[in-house]
């Protein structure tokens, strides 16, 4: 990794205009409009109040449901197996870019009903991989990828999201820990990245809102948010992300109380690596479904 991934610093003005919830973004898949005026970027969230069972177990009927409703109105297109069928191609390799932290991991459910979706749309159970702390060998080949992971606080970037998930393509990941991971949005423009994410999903079914070291995790600091988000640009969802855990806090806290940890990843993905557009302005976040408790 060179050093001119950690040496370029973003200016104070950059910082004051985005720092609201961190980040905020546009991505290549904004388009222009007749007028000049550049399309916002959308983050779709679908909640159902039956995502979870009593146990707070997924509820596979109602998870498979959701993601067609948020995938679908992402596209663009009312039928959820060919708007899958716009995001990838039967001649596809798609890795599923997952995540295996032991106390928040991607849940099996939402994993399963992607890969249903994904073999609705053509793509060969055997085109279809799954990894996540092994992905720098497995899925560097594949020619589409599928970014899945829990929304959670992390000890060293603020936040685990759509951005940090893609830590695991690289061998060293260790090395993308300073600044509080300034340098995430790197492995972004990697040759086994770049321009093959087709979907990112941030399960926010029971997100982590709180934590107090690197390895902290209780279910007091957990609430059955029972939500999924998608987006084209991972750079706008996690900025969502933020605000969905600010929120969180506020409401559980009592006052405002920042992430222990600076999100300015997120920016640098912007600023930097140019992986999405921090302007709060230029998002179109779409609500779906039961909006009790919604908090954003």
């Amino acid at each position: 990794m060179s050093d001119e991934l950690v040496k370029s610093k973003l200016t104070r003005r950059d910082f004051i205009r985005h720092a609201a919830y961190a980040a905020l973004a546009t991505s290549a898949y904004g388009e222009v409009l007749d007028s000049g005026e550049e399309k916002k970027v959308k983050v779709v969230l679908v909640r159902d109040e039956d995502a979870l069972d009593k146990n707070r177990n997924p509820n596979p009927k109602v998870i498979q449901s959701m993601l067609d409703k948020a995938v679908s109105e992402l596209v663009g297109i009312d039928d959820p197996v060919e708007a899958w069928r716009r995001l990838v191609k039967p001649k596809d390799l798609v890795g599923i870019k997952t995540n295996v932290w032991s106390y928040l991991p991607t849940p099996r459910e939402v994993e399963d009903a992607i890969r249903r979706r994904l073999k609705d749309a053509g793509v060969r159970e055997d085109r279809i991989l799954m990894d996540d702390r092994g992905a720098y060998q497995t899925l560097a080949n594949c020619t589409a990828l599928i970014n899945v992971r829990p929304l959670r606080t992390h000890y060293w970037s603020g936040i685990g999201g759509c951005i940090k998930n893609y830590i695991m393509f690289v061998p060293d990941p260790w090395r993308y820990h300073p600044d509080t991971c300034a340098p995430l949005g790197h492995v972004w423009t990697l040759p086994s990245v770049k321009g093959k994410t087709r979907l990112n999903i941030l399960v926010v079914l029971t997100p982590l809102f709180h934590g107090v070291g690197p390895h902290h995790f209780s279910p007091k600091y957990t609430w059955d948010y029972k939500g999924l988000m998608v987006s084209f640009d991972p750079v706008a969802i996690d900025a969502i992300g933020v605000r969905l855990l600010l929120a969180k806090r506020r409401e559980f806290f009592g006052a405002e109380k920042p992430l222990v940890y600076s999100t300015h990843h997120i920016i640098y993905a912007d600023k930097k690596y140019k992986v999405g557009t921090s302007d709060p302005s230029k998002i179109q976040l779409i609500k779906l479904g039961w909006l009790e408790g919604v908090l954003i």
